[in-house]
């Protein structure tokens, strides 16, 4: 499958189709790349916040965001794929990220730079695991990183025994996922917001997400503005 193309889910119903039209898709402005801390600033001062206000994002910074999380950086990196600002086993870029906002849900369209409408209305709360909800549950944004097992078994890179094993597959999407929510760290340390990686309510939102079995939801991270 070309990179850049997203298997499709399990099909919506007929109420769910007529909710999500309701959502428009969000055309992220270009990242920019000037202002914010440097790098070795952002490091002293990354750590993690359990306190975020409900002060929204401006479409510029949730830009800049996902494009420091897990944009494209280049056109063409590893075995001739676009190259993410973050690594991933052969170049497979098996990871997908969900943003949880106030209006709905979407999913985070790297190449066109775009947040696809998934589902329609507020669902920040399952971002978080059980008894944990009320932390944050109104905070801007709620990121999900969701494994796609398909890319790493069929990746367009080198195909090396080990994608095909559950286990090692298993190693591969964790630190995938820790590399992405280390950028995430740096660039809300870089702009003075707060950001949280923790569990979240997988079942629940696999439902909501109407996964396919070869995909799974792994973790939450949640940004915003510190209280």
């Amino acid at each position: 499958m070309p990179k850049g193309t997203r298997r499709k889910s399990q099909p919506a119903s007929m109420s769910d189709a007529a909710s999500l039209q309701k959502l428009l898709p969000i055309n992220l402005p270009r990242p920019t790349f000037g202002g914010g801390r440097s790098v070795l600033k952002a490091l002293q001062l990354r750590k993690t916040t359990r306190e975020l206000g409900e002060k929204k994002l401006s479409s510029q910074l949730l830009s800049n965001l996902l494009w420091a999380g897990y944009g494209v950086n280049r056109k063409r990196g590893p075995f001739g794929i676009p190259g993410r600002t973050a690594a991933s086993a052969s170049n497979s870029q098996e990871i997908d990220i969900y943003v949880l906002l106030e209006e709905g849900i979407y999913v985070y369209d790297p190449f066109q730079h775009v947040l696809v409408p998934v589902v329609f209305g507020d669902r920040r709360s399952l971002a978080i695991g059980p008894g944990q909800a009320k932390l944050v549950a109104n905070a801007p944004v709620q990121l999900i990183y969701v494994v796609d097992i398909n890319k790493l078994s069929h990746t367009s890179g080198y195909q090396e025994p080990g994608l095909l094993d559950p286990e090692t597959q298993k190693a591969y999407y964790c630190v995938d996922t820790g590399l992405i929510a280390g950028n995430v760290y740096l660039f809300a340390a870089s702009q003075g917001l707060a950001a949280w990686f923790h569990n979240c309510n997988r079942p629940a939102l696999t439902a909501e997400l109407k996964l396919r079995p070869d995909q799974r939801v792994l973790f939450g991270q949640t940004v915003g503005y510190p209280c």
